[in-house]
């Protein structure tokens, strides 16, 4: 009996490892622009880490995390995302004596018991940033350029769109908070079940409700953006003004509030403009690294789904000639070639020129058949005569046109690298 596959879970081999390596090819180019330090973290960390940063009663932790007990007893969960990671991390390794900002990056995998939509599964990836240290608007704008530029080198920006909002400080947010639950009260009994939890212990998160009859309710509920205290609201305002400056076009969006408790004043989100696809976002969490043991310490970050990234690139056809394709296919017609070849195909490969040829023995048309169908730029042959005359025959797998030449890598070089 076949053992599958995971539900949530997926296979990647391939053209589709080709997406993914040019995807990570692109976080490391702006990683090095925006000078970001790496970082890596474990997959799996003390569920108390989760409860406390991300919030006990976000969906993530009550109903999606996978938390089991190791061997010892202790209550371990696979992360459900990084920041939470990436600040232990930090007060861990002290790396608040460092000088700030402390600007990190990483890629990995997280998990999370979801319902499988497109482009969500159980495991997925992220490529996320954290910058620990700044209380400044620059700061969060920082993020929104590392993450912008991002899709701009993947060709990605106009198919995306930016959504912004601000939902204020401790201060200002306890005083809409009652404002919001004021509205609610008169129409609570006809809301689901979890907001109505959610009135009690998170009246924002009410506001990112997925069902009809509560986003009916809401809809037209006091918004936060209205009732922001006058450092939030200067704060967002510098925040705007600088996205106009640096010609990144985005939306004012009143409702977004993000699935993670820690967040304070900007958040954002990035949506897929032609497909009802959430792409990633962030914002600001100033209290979280105090909330998980560390000194008082401002902070913002985002994360990005790369499974999403991966479907836009399909959506759009902006991956077809991201493949590295053959430089040089060799058909090989006579085994004692192979004592004089081998030296000519590790020094080209070791000019990290993409060099292959059959071990399987298939015949000189299945070889053909085969270098075609990896698209190979040029098939060398050699068969008896032009290895006893240290030649070999050359043909431009676009063109058609084949030639003989010295049997050399230097004289294959030349000829098809010029």
């Amino acid at each position: 009996m076949k053992i599958s596959k995971q539900k949530g879970t997926k296979d990647i081999f391939f053209e589709e490892v080709n997406i993914w390596q040019y995807i990570e090819s692109k976080i490391r180019e702006i990683a090095l622009a925006y000078n970001l330090n790496e970082i890596r973290t474990p997959v799996f960390e003390a569920t108390e880490l989760f409860a406390r940063g991300v919030g006990d009663e976000t969906d993530i932790v009550n109903k999606e995390m996978y938390t089991f007990l190791d061997k010892g007893g202790r209550s371990i969960t696979l992360r459900p995302e990084l920041t939470a990671g990436v600040v232990r991390s930090y007060i861990e390794n002290g790396f608040d004596s460092m000088s700030t900002p402390v600007k990190l990056w990483y890629t990995g995998n997280m998990y999370r018991y979801e319902k499988m939509q497109k482009g969500r599964y159980r495991e997925f990836s992220q490529f996320g940033v954290e910058i620990f240290g700044s209380n400044l608007y620059l700061a969060d704008v920082e993020t929104i350029l590392i993450s912008y530029n991002l899709f701009k080198k993947l060709n990605l920006e106009d198919k995306i769109s930016l959504n912004i909002n601000s939902i204020g400080c401790s201060t200002c947010r306890k005083e809409y908070i009652q404002k919001l639950k004021e509205f609610v009260k008169p129409n609570l009994d006809k809301m689901c079940d979890t907001c109505k939890i959610r009135y009690e212990k998170n009246p924002l998160r009410m506001l990112d409700c997925k069902e009809e009859k509560c986003k009916i309710i809401l809809k037209d509920a006091p918004m936060i953006t209205d009732n922001l205290c006058e450092e939030c609201n200067r704060d967002f305002e510098n925040l705007k003004l600088a996205l106009n400056n640096a010609n990144i076009p985005y939306k004012v969006d009143k409702k977004i509030v993000r699935g993670l408790d820690y967040y304070n004043k900007t958040v954002y989100e990035y949506i897929s403009k032609d497909l009802d696809l959430a792409v990633g976002g962030g914002g600001r969490y100033d209290t979280l690294v105090e909330n998980l043991g560390g000194a008082h310490t401002p902070a913002v970050g985002f994360g990005l789904g790369m499974d999403r990234i991966e479907i836009l690139l399909k959506q759009y056809n902006l991956c077809s000639n991201i493949k590295e394709n053959i430089d040089v296919y060799f058909i090989v017609l006579i085994n004692t070639a192979f004592e004089k070849l081998y030296e000519i195909i590790n020094e080209l490969r070791n000019l990290d020129y993409v060099i292959d040829y059959d071990i399987v023995g298939k015949s000189f048309n299945s070889q053909m058949k085969y270098a075609n169908k990896q698209n190979a730029k040029y098939v060398c042959i050699i068969g008896e005569e032009e290895y006893n005359n240290n030649m070999c025959i050359l043909k431009n797998m676009e063109t058609g046109i084949q030639e003989k030449l010295v049997l050399s890598s230097n004289s294959i070089k030349e000829k098809i690298f010029k």
